[in-house]
């Protein structure tokens, strides 16, 4: 194998360490903190309509977590369609607001590694 093709290796796996770190994370907030989220976003319909998930068990534990957090990073969007509470959304914890906005951007961040290895692999040609 070439140099480049373990760079690439390892760089893949970094990302899906990565990857896992974040589903321990997000999935540590979710039993610990998902409470006191929907507390204090109780206003909010496009959080309330995801509420049902924590009941899902693990998976709906992190589609949950990934919703709000979501929500909490492009607020605009949901503040125009009146499904975000100003209100909540402002007495929301600033660490805990804080932890889901870097939840939400490290995910774009590790999926958008995902995608640019899979494009270089697949112009490479390193698939067999």
């Amino acid at each position: 194998m070439s140099t480049a093709e373990y760079i690439f290796g390892y760089t893949g796996g970094l990302v899906l360490l990565g990857v896992l770190v974040w589903i321990s994370i997000a999935l540590h907030l979710a039993y610990t903190k998902i409470d006191l989220i929907l507390t204090h976003l109780k206003n909010c319909p496009a959080i309330m309509v995801r509420a049902p998930l924590r009941h899902g068990g693990p998976w709906g534990k992190l589609l949950l977590v990934g919703g709000i957090s979501g929500i909490i990073t492009f607020p605009n969007f949901y503040l125009k369609r009146g499904e975000l509470n100003a209100d909540d959304l402002s007495k929301l914890p600033f660490m805990l607001r804080r932890k889901l906005l870097i939840m939400h951007w490290s995910v774009i961040l590790l999926l958008s590694a995902a995608f640019i290895l899979w494009v270089i692999g697949k112009i490479v040609g390193w698939h067999h």
